[in-house]
């Protein structure tokens, strides 16, 4: 749907890579062996969304790292977009709703770090119906056209000491 209102395959990559999750944080090089597009193509929607303030960046050395201007005005509405687009709204509502007592729930894998996937990875904490999550992944997968793979943790402790060993993301989505 998104590529419909935004016509720039690489502004969408540049939309998803920033504003899924804000704590990414990335370069010009790094972008292009990861979309497998031209520097320039690159530089050009890159430029766009700094000046319109959306972006920030800073010299390292050599490299000019650019991030999410969470403080943008309309930085909450493209992460929305963003969300909507990969369907993380979808998810969260069905899941909250339905999996009982469900406590916190983390994306992960390659969305937490703003790249597009055929897989959406979570990390579920709370007492689940474990049944009834494999039934809500089915009805996601069928709806979103992705795979969803959960890891479920009765415990938050259990949880943080994989955060503690883990060189993963973790971007929360929900807490109840």
């Amino acid at each position: 749907m998104i590529e419909t209102l935004i016509s720039s395959k690489t502004r969408v990559k540049l939309l998803l890579k920033f504003f899924l999750n804000s704590g990414v944080r990335s370069y010009l090089r790094n972008l292009e062996s990861e979309f497998s597009e031209s520097t320039n193509a690159i530089r050009i929607e890159l430029n766009k969304f700094e000046k319109a303030g959306m972006l920030l960046s800073r010299q390292e050395g050599n490299k000019k790292i650019f991030w999410a201007n969470t403080g943008h005005p309309y930085f909450t509405d493209l992460n929305n977009i963003v969300r909507k687009h990969v369907g993380l709204d979808r998810i969260i509502t069905d899941f909250s709703a339905e999996l009982g007592n469900l406590e916190k729930a983390y994306l992960t894998g390659q969305y937490a770090n703003g790249n597009q996937s055929d897989t959406i990875e979570l990390v579920l904490i709370g007492n689940v119906d474990q049944k009834h999550m494999k039934t809500l992944c089915l009805k996601a997968k069928k709806s979103l056209h992705k795979h969803i793979n959960c890891v479920v943790f009765k415990h938050n402790d259990m949880f943080d000491k994989l955060c503690e060993e883990s060189k993963e993301k973790y971007l929360l989505l929900y807490e109840h």
